[in-house]
This record gives C-alpha cells, structure tokens and sequence, in this order.
C-alpha cells in the first residue's frame, strides 16, 4: 500500500431546503482510484468544477467518502482516532493562504505547527529559517502577514506545512495567487522537498508548466479520473486535453502544430530544450 490509497472514492454534495428536505445530490467525485507511493512527485489536474480540489480534500480527511475508502499511510480516514496522525503525515497547502495564516508575525506562524507537535524549541526555529528559506520568505520573518501580498502570504502557508517535516504535501492551486517568478520559486522548493527530502507531493493546478517534472499525472473531469499517466503521456493527446477544456504548455502546443505540418517531431515535449534537440535531429535527416 502505497501513502496514499483510495478506491471506489464517491463524494456527494447534498443540497437541502430551509425544512432540511434533500433538494439535490451532486457528484463531486465519482469511482476514483488512486496509488501514489511514497516520494512521488503526482499531478491532478482539470478544469474548473472537475471535482479536484474536492478529491484533495479526501487526501488529509478534512472530507470523508459518502461511499468508497481512503487510506493515509495505510490509516482508513474514515477511523476517527488515526485524524491527527493522518493530517500529521499529509500536510495541506490551500488556494487561499488566508484560511491557514494564524500568527501575528511570520516566523511565529511558520512554528505554530511544530510546536504544536512537540518539537523541541531549538530546532522548531531551525525548521522555520529552513522552510523561509525554501520560499524565498526568510527576510520577512519579522513581519506582520498582514502586511504581505497575497502571493507572499501563500509562500508564507506552504512554509508552514514545510516546517513540519509531513510524509506528504497536498498542494490545492497553491500557486494561483503568485506572479510567474513566485510560481517559479514555490515550484522549485516542492520539487527539492520531493528529491532530496523524499516527501510525497500532490499537486493540484490548472498551470500546465508546473506538472512537467512530475512522475504521474491525473486529469480528472465530472469527477472522475479522464486521463492517466505521465506528463509526457499526457501531453501526447493534445486534442483530448482541448475537449477537457485543458490548456498545454506553450512548447508543447508549438512541437504539436509543427508535426502537424508536416515536421517529424516526437509526442509530448515538454521544454523548449527538447524542441531545438528535436529539430536539430531533424534538420541532420534533411
């Protein structure tokens, strides 16, 4: 059993009237299996109302099946007393960094989960500078969050679930309020977490270039797992990605219409590194 298991996972949202009568039921997820083992870097992706975010919520119980199973370092969610050693192992990183931010300034808040977990004092303050550090946040550790951007208040969040130190790290859209160099730097520190620390990492996101070094992607649409495989599987089928209501990265998007026209290039490139290596083999057949 992998860190993360789910099978058969069905969510429903019931909607009621003013009397408690049940008004409707939506499907939010819908028969999704999943096996992310640990020190995997996965990838969910899908538009808007594809039922992501909902399954990311399965992934540290703050949901629980309407039918199905999920297991968290092999605890069933479900069991009330494994909660706090599941969302001790599967830490969360929400779209909006408000939800999360708590302290008054910014090392305080980054410790607060620490602490909170017993860590010893010399070195909760030695995860803080580590976790600032790994999002470019360590020179504001003496400010107010209140007094951050929205894009720095989130770098603020993610360090805070960095500092600490979980089995894995549920990542719903949290770059969705960063510019393209914040985006940049919170990916860059993820996917160090992922290689050197080994943490698993679920990342939600509608930005195709941040999946690209992920080991499996999952593109989830009317709650359920559409497509599966790796990013370079995935990118592969760029027409099924358009009927999804996906974009591509712009680079791959490129490679897929030069093909089109007529130029031998590969599926799936992913960089623009891989495109001039390709259409320098090319031009060698020519």
């Amino acid at each position: 059993m992998g860190i993360i298991e789910a099978k058969k996972l069905i969510f429903e949202y019931i909607r009621r009237d003013e009397d408690g009568n049940v008004e409707g039921i939506t499907r939010a997820v819908d028969e999704v299996d999943l096996d992310i083992r640990q020190g995997d870097f996965v990838a969910i992706l899908g538009h808007n109302g594809s039922g992501k975010s909902t399954l990311a919520k399965h992934l540290n119980a703050i949901l629980y099946p309407t039918e199905g199973t999920v297991w968290v370092d092999g605890k069933d969610t479900m069991d009330e007393k494994y909660l706090w050693e599941i969302r001790q192992s599967a830490g969360m990183v929400f779209q909006n960094p408000d939800n999360q931010i708590i302290g008054q300034v910014v090392e305080e808040d980054v410790g607060f989960g620490p602490e909170n977990m017993g860590v010893p004092t010399k070195e909760i303050w030695e995860r803080v500078e580590e976790s600032l550090k790994a999002v470019g946040m360590y020179k504001y550790r003496k400010h107010s969050p209140n007094k951050l951007s929205g894009g720095q208040k989130q770098r603020v969040s993610i360090a805070g679930v960095i500092a600490m130190h979980p089995k894995c790290i549920i990542l719903d859209e949290p770059t969705a309020m960063l510019d393209p160099n914040g985006r940049k730097e919170v990916i860059r520190a993820v996917r160090a977490l992922n290689q050197v620390e080994n943490i698993t990492i679920v990342l939600i996101t509608h930005y195709m270039e941040e999946i690209i070094h992920a080991d499996k992607a999952f593109v989830m649409d009317k709650g359920h797992v559409a497509m599966q495989g790796t990013p370079r599987e995935i990118f592969s089928r760029v027409e099924e990605l358009k009927e999804l209501r996906l974009d591509v990265p712009q680079v791959t998007l490129l490679a897929y219409e030069l093909k089109k026209s007529g130029i031998a290039l590969p599926d799936g490139i992913l960089t623009c590194e891989e495109l001039v290596q390709a259409l320098r083999g090319v031009g060698k057949w020519q």
